[in-house]
């Protein structure tokens, strides 16, 4: 997988000039969790995100593959790593990136334990929580698509007027009750 990896750089040289962000995760002698922070973090701490909003994700995402006490690595690194390769805008795209990540984890983790069932119980239960989650996955696709097209331009290629008709052509604003004298 790393020699993958090698190879995507050689086609992306401004991918292949920084250094990933990457996570290291452990507890300390009291049980706390400990987050080691290396690499290029630009794409998430920016000033349209805020430093505060970035550390606090880190945080998050750092619990995103923990069960109980067990943490995961791969899978924090999974969720930092998606979210710099999406490089959010602000702050409410890098939320909406970290929840998309947590979502899809979760999801991979679904469809895994179907694969495995047992009994009926556990495929229904199983099959209805991946199905929920692979729905709110794709209404977060979506949010991020009209988010991210905020401004939509409409375009009229034909306009017919009829005799006697008038038509604008241009801008047209209404003005406020002042503007009406």
């Amino acid at each position: 997988m790393a020699t993958d990896i090698k190879k995507q750089d050689e086609y992306s040289p401004e991918i292949a000039d920084r250094k990933r962000p990457s996570l290291k995760l452990h507890e300390d002698k009291n049980g706390v969790l400990q987050i080691e922070i290396d690499g290029d973090f630009s794409r998430i701490s920016n000033p349209a995100t805020g430093k505060a909003v970035a550390v606090g994700l880190i945080g998050h995402i750092a619990s995103i593959g923990s069960q109980s006490k067990r943490m995961d690595e791969v899978a924090s690194n999974f969720a930092i790593g998606f979210l710099d390769a999406m490089a959010p805008k602000d702050a409410a795209e890098a939320l909406l990136f970290t929840q998309m990540a947590a979502v899809h984890q979760a999801t991979m983790m679904l469809a895994r334990r179907l694969n495995h069932v047992e009994n009926i119980p556990q495929q229904d239960a199983a099959e209805r929580a991946l199905n929920k989650l692979a729905r709110s996955y794709a209404a977060q696709m979506d949010t991020l698509k009209r988010y991210r097209s905020k401004g939509q331009t409409v375009r009229v290629e034909r306009v017919t007027v009829e005799s006697g008709g008038q038509a604008i052509v241009g801008n047209v604003s209404k003005g406020g009750a002042h503007d009406e004298k």
